[in-house]
């Protein structure tokens, strides 16, 4: 899955594209480097990020959406929202899917799933983005990250959704510190309510790379996230959350190649 962020603060530099036409050609380039999916978002969620009004959110990701959508009729598409009224009009533009790390926090999600018959990935994160990572503290990370997604999947269930429309996510550093996120990263498939629902990572050039590695900067983070995405297929990941697709496209042909 690669990322376009239609922003101008995302915490990766080069992720951020906030004209329509560079958004939409870099997606191009995404699928030709062998990305199977499109995650499409309008609102930075590092830490300490603002809030961006709903209707600037819209206005920031639907022509790109609808962009893609035109050049590329056959891509997947995922727009990367917790708001309903952003999910509903972009899954009208040609969305597929909704990428929720709020975990339906918008009273009206559920509904707007249900209506489209659409997949959901629902992320896990304690707080918001403003303040997620004010000191951060679990008694057992991985219990409980697995308990507080299971809450969100029972109420998907309920509603008739299908478990292997249901992706989940640890939300590795959101709300979380570094022997957090590596205690999550190693549970890998266990932190699943339920086997069908397809797991989904997403640490591409994190602060977790900083506070591991010691590297400061994003731009020095790529071989720390190659790191985590070679013990990705180990682990029962079944979707990675990347920037970089080349560089993954070239590691995970390689693997295969050597068996």
């Amino acid at each position: 899955m690669g990322v376009v962020n239609v922003t101008p603060d995302s915490f990766h530099p080069d992720s951020r594209f906030p004209g329509t036409a560079e958004a939409i050609s870099r997606a191009v380039k995404m699928v030709e480097h062998g990305a199977d999916w499109i995650d499409v978002g309008g609102e930075s969620t590092r830490p300490g990020a603002a809030s961006v009004p709903p209707k600037e959110e819209a206005a920031r990701v639907l022509p790109v959406i609808e962009g893609i959508r035109a050049k590329m009729p056959e891509v997947c598409i995922s727009v990367d929202t917790r708001r309903a009224y952003v999910a509903r009009l972009a899954l009208e533009a040609g969305a597929d899917m909704v990428n929720d790390i709020s975990r339906l926090s918008d009273t009206k999600m559920l509904e707007v799933i249900v209506e489209h018959g659409c997949p959901i990935c629902i992320m896990h994160m304690r707080g918001l983005p403003e303040n997620m990572q004010d000191n951060p503290r679990y008694e057992d990370v991985v219990s409980e990250v697995r308990s507080s997604l299971e809450r969100v999947t029972e109420r998907l269930l309920e509603k008739g959704v299908d478990p292997s429309h249901i992706v989940v996510d640890p939300g590795i550093g959101f709300g979380k510190m570094l022997e957090h996120n590596l205690a999550l990263l190693s549970a890998g498939k266990d932190i699943s309510p339920d086997s069908a629902m397809p797991l989904m990572w997403g640490v591409s050039r994190k602060s977790m790379f900083r506070d591991f590695l010691g590297r400061e900067s994003s731009d020095d983070r790529l071989s720390g996230t190659l790191g985590v995405a070679a013990m990705a297929q180990a682990k029962g990941v079944d979707i990675i959350r990347v920037h970089d697709v080349a560089d993954h496209t070239d590691l995970y042909a390689v693997m295969s190649a050597l068996g």
